[in-house]
């Protein structure tokens, strides 16, 4: 479209630029989610970082940890690295992430892999999450990635459930600020099947790692838990919008609970639970019985009706 110079008028470009810019106070938040190492987390980042580059977007890698896989390194290469700082930590050397360099690199889009790292002593902070947000503040996009293990209110009962003790933790508060958080997911199948392939571990790991962390009932509940985190963010996200919008009930997103019940006494047990999930997942109750028209007993249908009365009692 060919401006006209006489013509002051401004294009719709101009206002959604102008727009765009007036609503970025910081850069934009994505985690990219898993289950577990293995199911294509930083894959996914590189991925997109690639995608994002080719449309233009100026991207670079703050760090990434290919743990020698070598199609992730091969995605890597194709984007531009901002060099890693050495630190000499009780006569080790350790790498870590340069945020300072980042800053001053100041690109639109940075890559920042393994959200949960601990930050060598003396660093500016000991989080690598809190670099993330330093960046954010400078108006970058951060996208990263987190295994659901490292989230903070999930680590007691993954720890339980796999008896591998998670040491390096994001606070929940973390997750809740991102603008986008997008599952990794394979099937723990697949997960396996890599495994095999030696694709994840070194294939004298593979066998130990698949009758510990890996066995499919940790897999299957694992990937339980980050399915649900994810979902949490979505119905967040669509409850802002809603809000924002103005677009009224109709579009809010709700959990319901369903209690199916007959005449029988051992029902109101039955309702007292379903109240019990209801209040703890702030959701809608509802109780159903099905008239099949036969006749009952007056006793029966006195029962029936406390059962109901029970049940509205508890708000449904």
């Amino acid at each position: 479209m060919t401006r006209d110079k006489s013509n002051p008028r401004k294009l719709p470009e101009d206002w959604l630029q102008k727009a765009e810019a007036a609503e970025k106070k910081r850069g934009c938040f994505k985690i990219f989610l898993g289950y577990a190492p293995g199911v294509g987390k930083t894959f996914s980042m590189l991925s997109e970082g690639v995608r994002r580059k080719q449309r233009g977007e100026d991207v670079v890698i703050g760090v990434v940890e290919t743990h020698g896989r070598a199609g992730t390194a091969e995605v890597a290469d194709k984007l531009e690295r901002v060099p890693v700082r050495e630190v000499n930590y009780k006569g080790s050397l350790f790498t870590e992430m340069d945020l300072d360099r980042i800053l001053a690199r100041n690109p639109k889009v940075a890559l920042i892999d393994e959200l949960a790292h601990t930050n060598i002593e003396g660093s500016r902070f000991s989080k690598r999450y809190e670099d993330v947000f330093a960046l954010l503040e400078a108006k970058i996009d951060v996208v990263t990635t987190l295994n659901v293990q490292h989230i903070e209110s999930c680590t007691p009962i993954i720890q339980s459930l796999t008896g591998v003790t998670v040491r390096e933790m994001v606070p929940d508060w973390v997750l809740d600020r991102a603008d986008e958080i997008v599952m990794s997911d394979l099937s723990p199948e697949a997960l396996a099947t890599r495994m095999r392939r030696g694709d994840i571990y070194p294939l004298d790991r593979t066998e130990r790692a698949l009758s510990n962390f890996f066995r499919k009932g940790n897999l299957i509940a694992l990937r339980e838990m980050a399915l649900q985190r994810v979902t949490r963010a979505v119905d967040r996200t669509l409850d802002d919008y809603v809000k924002l919008k103005q677009l009224g009930d109709h579009w809010t997103v709700a959990e319901r609970i369903a209690v199916c019940v007959s005449a029988s006494p051992a029902a109101r047990d039955l309702i007292a639970r379903g109240a019990r999930l209801a209040k703890g997942m702030d959701a809608e109750l509802f109780v159903l019985h099905l008239d099949n028209g036969r006749n009952i007993a007056e006793a029966v249908s006195r029962t029936l009706e406390d059962n109901l009365q029970f049940a509205e009692n508890l708000g449904a």
